[in-house]
């Protein structure tokens, strides 16, 4: 690897980490710099709006417009710095000791750096089999940013033959990953004067019922035959994270609301997850909850589903990208990336990128120059194996 090569990578991330693209803002200004830089290297662009049109994902191909290629994927969204004690401006890169410091430097637009950096080595490379990049949206929320570009692929796009997501790895090649799914419950009561519970119906008891069950149902995953060793925990885990309810200490609560998660092992999807919850809800709490008033409801809406990635069997992306990372063994992550979406639409794909993820959503978050390089050196052997 050049020199040049890393020196333009380390430039193209500075000017990345500047946008301050925290999830609840707009992508646009980050997407119109990428944008202007692949043109100018004639790389024919294509963007995907989201439907209130603020937030946007990018698209380009270098070599032939036909089915086959790869799919490099990254996500330009980024976590929220606020409350977090940074040395310095999170949004200004900083090379100290072999690290390259600022947020999402890291997670994970170090890796969209690297892509970007080897793109006129990319087409210098005449590639049989076309490489494609995709930079997302909304990845660190609701992980629902790449979704119109994948229902675009062979309809519109070109159908790619596997993707590789460069989340943070180690550059190890991670075939396996936990899902993620976000609920939030409603339950909704009758008020009336705790002297006499008999009138109305409290949503604080029926919630708390609810999350108690919650509680026993992850107690269940952990039995040993629903474990697998590859992950960290080796179970799936059920969560409740924020609980809101009542008015007063007499008065039986019209109202409850509690958000939950699930990080379900790949053989769970997140709708399973949700349907031992409301066979509880169905049959225990909510009777109960209308044992003397008839109006009282209980609600979940699944606000995230980030499917889990499984292991597949001579998967030609964990061949391909152990090739390149010149690794014998795969492995498994317990968080979630757009992996699973890749998947699900019937995509051979692996996660592997640059940097530790134990340095990712952190104050002073940073990528090792090391890192960078050997994402670089990965990435240069792509090519090599895409004009083979």
């Amino acid at each position: 690897m050049s020199a040049d090569l890393e020196a333009r990578a380390k430039a193209i991330l500075a000017r990345l980490v500047a946008f301050d693209s925290v999830s609840d803002r707009s992508n646009l200004p980050l997407v119109d710099f990428v944008e202007d830089y692949l043109r100018a290297l004639g790389a024919p662009t294509r963007r995907v709006y989201n439907a209130a049109g603020d937030k946007a994902a990018l698209w380009t191909t270098i070599g032939p417009e036909i089915d086959g290629g790869i799919v490099l994927s990254g996500h330009t969204d980024v976590v929220p710095t606020k409350g977090q004690s940074w040395t310095d401006d999170p949004f200004v890169l900083r090379e100290i000791d072999g690290r390259l410091y600022a947020r999402g430097a890291c997670d994970m637009k170090g890796f969209d750096a690297a892509v970007l950096a080897m793109v006129p080595a990319f087409q210098a490379a005449n590639l049989k089999r076309p490489i494609h990049v995709l930079l997302s949206y909304d990845e660190e929320t609701t992980g629902r940013g790449s979704l119109d570009v994948i229902a675009a692929f062979g309809v519109d796009l070109p159908r790619p033959a596997l993707v590789i997501v460069g989340e943070p790895t180690m550059m190890a090649v991670a075939d396996a990953h936990k899902g993620i799914a976000t609920f939030e419950t409603r339950v909704t009561g009758v008020e009336a004067h705790s002297a006499k519970p008999q009138l109305g119906a409290s949503a604080i008891s029926a919630a708390c019922e609810i999350v108690v069950e919650i509680s026993r149902l992850g107690r269940e995953l952990e039995a040993p035959d629903r474990l697998d060793p590859r992950f960290d925990p080796p179970w799936s885990t059920f969560h409740v994270g924020v609980i809101h309810g009542g008015t007063a200490h007499n008065i039986l609560a019209r109202e409850c609301v509690f958000q939950w998660d699930f990080r379900g092992l790949p053989n769970l999807s997140a709708s399973s997850a949700l349907g031992l919850v409301q066979v509880y809800v169905d049959e225990v709490a909510l009777p109960r909850l209308r044992r003397f008033v008839a109006e009282p409801d209980i609600q979940t809406v699944m606000e995230v589903d980030m499917p889990g990635l499984a292991a597949e069997a001579a998967s030609p992306a964990a061949t391909l990208a152990l090739r390149l990372s010149r690794s014998n063994r795969t492995i498994a992550v317990s968080y979630a990336t757009e992996a699973g979406h890749f998947q699900r639409a019937g995509l051979p794909t692996v996660v592997c990128g640059p940097g530790s993820i134990d340095q990712a959503h952190k104050p002073d978050e940073f990528l090792s120059i090391d890192q960078l390089a050997q994402c670089l050196a990965f990435l240069g052997r792509l090519a090599e194996d895409a004009a083979s």
